[in-house]
C-alpha cells in the first residue's frame, strides 16, 4: 500500500454565488419583506443606484464567474415571484436588485471528505493503460450543509495519478423540480460553460435540505457497452434520512430521485456495476451493524430485506461494519472495500472477496485493516477515521481516495495481489 503525499483540504476561499431567500411570505410591520426590499432599492435615484451597483461590482465581480449575468437571472426570478414590472427598471437597477437576493456561500469551508472515484465518460487520448477519472467529494460548508463537488484526473499505469487544476471560480448547478411517480425528483444541470471540476451540486428538495451525504458512484453497464454513471447517497432533511439515486450519462445533467422501498430508509447502499443473474444488486447495512446483500428487479425500488452477508469478525470492526463503495470485479471475484468500527470509535478500512457468480458467498476477508488512521491522519473534525465511498481498479492496480477524520482527503494506491495477501 502506497500512501500519497497529496491532500485535499477544506478551503474557505472556494465560494459560489447562491440565491439568498429572504422569505417571500415573511411578514413584518411593513408587509412582505422581499417586496419592501425592492421598494427601498427603487427609492434610490438612478445615479444612486449606479453608485451602489459599482460598490457591489468592486466587492464581488472578481470573485465569481459571469457575476452580472447571474444577477440578472436572479432578478428575473424575483420579478416572477413578486409580479414586478421589469420594463420600468434600467438594467443597472435590475442587476442591483438581483444582487440583494444573492449571497456568497463557502461550500467547502468546514470539510472535504468521503470521496468516490470512477472512470470518466471521456477516455479520448488515453494511452499506455492510463484512465481518466471522475472523483466525487462530500463538501461541507456554512451550517454544516453537505453538497457534492467533483475533481477530474488521470490514473497512470504503475500507480501514479494527477488531478486536473481547478479554476478560480466555482459554479452551482441549476435545477428544475418535477414530480415523478408521486414523489420528488430533480434534474440538475451543469452550466454549459463550466467544467465538472468547478461544479457543485447543492440540496434542492425538502428531503435534501440538511445535506447530500456520501455519494457512492459506480459506472453501471446495462449491456453491450451501454454505460450509465449511478450514485447512491444519503439525503438528510435535518430530521430524517433516506437513500437516493443520482444518475447521469455525461456529467452534464443529473437526475436525482428517491429510492423507494424499505431498504431506502437506510444509509450506505452501494450498487454493483452490473446485474447479477438478471437483477440489480446492492450491498448495504440494514440493521446498523451488519452488511446485507440486496436484490431488486427495479433500480428505483428496493423492498427486499436482503440476505445477511457479513457480520463483525475481528476486534477492529466489533462495533459495526459497512461498505466503502461499490464492489469491483476482478478475475478472483468481487472485491468489496468495507469499513469497520472498533474501540474508541476508530474507523478502519477493510476488504472482502465475494464469489464472482454468487456474491452472497464470502470467499475471504481482511483479518487486519487495509488502512487505518495514524499520526496526523488521526486529527480532524471527527478524529480517528479513514473512510472511502469508492475506489477504482485499472488492470490489477487500485486508486483509493479516502476521507481523513471527516476533514480532508488522502490517496492510496495498491494492487489486487497485495490485498489478497491480507485476506483469509
Amino acid at each position: 500500500m502506497h500512501i500519497s503525499d497529496e491532500r485535499l483540504k477544506a478551503d474557505p476561499s472556494r465560494v459560489v454565488l447562491r440565491p439568498f431567500h429572504l422569505g417571500w411570505q415573511a411578514r413584518t410591520a411593513d408587509g412582505n419583506r422581499a417586496f419592501k426590499l425592492v421598494q427601498d432599492i427603487n427609492s434610490l435615484s438612478e445615479d444612486q443606484a449606479a453608485v451602489e451597483y459599482r460598490r457591489v461590482q468592486s466587492d464581488f465581480a472578481e470573485r465569481h464567474w459571469q457575476t452580472e449575468r447571474m444577477f440578472l437571472e436572479r432578478y428575473a426570478e424575483v420579478e416572477e415571484v413578486l409580479g414586478l414590472d421589469g420594463a420600468q427598471y434600467s438594467e443597472t437597477r435590475r442587476k442591483l436588485i438581483g444582487s440583494y437576493f444573492c449571497h456568497e456561500y463557502t461550500y467547502a469551508a468546514a470539510a472535504l471528505m468521503n470521496p468516490s472515484v470512477v472512470p470518466h465518460p471521456d477516455q479520448s487520448g488515453m494511452a499506455g493503460g492510463a484512465c481518466r477519472f471522475v472523483m466525487s467529494l462530500r463538501a461541507v460548508g456554512e451550517g454544516h450543509i453537505s453538497s457534492i463537488a467533483f475533481r477530474e484526473g488521470i490514473f497512470e499505469r504503475g500507480g501514479d495519478f494527477s488531478l486536473w487544476p481547478q479554476s478560480s471560480f466555482a459554479t452551482a448547478a441549476d435545477s428544475a423540480i418535477a414530480e415523478v411517480a408521486g414523489d420528488e425528483a430533480v434534474t440538475v444541470y451543469r452550466h454549459s460553460d463550466s467544467s465538472l471540476s468547478n461544479t457543485v451540486i447543492f440540496p434542492v428538495t425538502e428531503q435534501q435540505a440538511g445535506g447530500l451525504e456520501d455519494l457512492r458512484l459506480v459506472r453501471f453497464e446495462h449491456g453491450d457497452g451501454d454505460y450509465e454513471w449511478i450514485g447512491t447517497y444519503t439525503a438528510y432533511s435535518g430530521r430524517s434520512i433516506r437513500s437516493e439515486l443520482m444518475r447521469t450519462r455525461d456529467f452534464k445533467s443529473f437526475v436525482m430521485q428517491p429510492i423507494r422501498g424499505e431498504a431506502g430508509r437506510n444509509k450506505g447502499m452501494a450498487l454493483f456495476p452490473q446485474k447479477i443473474d438478471g437483477r440489480y444488486a446492492m450491498v448495504g447495512r440494514q440493521d446498523g451493524k451488519n452488511l446485507f446483500l440486496l436484490k431488486s428487479d427495479d433500480l428505483e425500488c428496493w423492498d427486499d430485506e436482503g440476505a445477511l452477508l457479513m457480520t463483525p469478525k475481528y476486534p477492529w470492526e466489533f462495533i459495526q461494519i459497512g461498505n466503502c463503495g461499490s464492489p469491483l470485479l476482478t478475475e478472483h471475484g468481487w472485491l468489496l472495500f468495507t469499513h469497520g468500527v472498533g474501540a474508541m470509535r476508530k474507523y478502519s478500512l477493510g476488504c472482502a472477496l465475494l464469489d464472482k457468480d454468487d456474491p452472497s458467498k464470502v470467499l475471504a476477508r481482511a483479518k487486519t485493516p487495509v488502512l487505518t488512521a495514524v499520526d496526523n491522519d488521526r486529527s480532524g473534525y471527527v478524529p480517528n477515521v479513514v473512510y472511502t465511498c469508492g475506489a477504482m481498479i485499472v488492470g490489477e492496480e487500485l486508486l483509493i481516495p479516502y476521507g481523513i477524520s471527516d476533514s480532508a482527503v488522502g490517496f492510496a494506491t495498491t494492487t489486487v495481489d497485495e490485498l489478497l495477501r491480507i485476506m483469509e
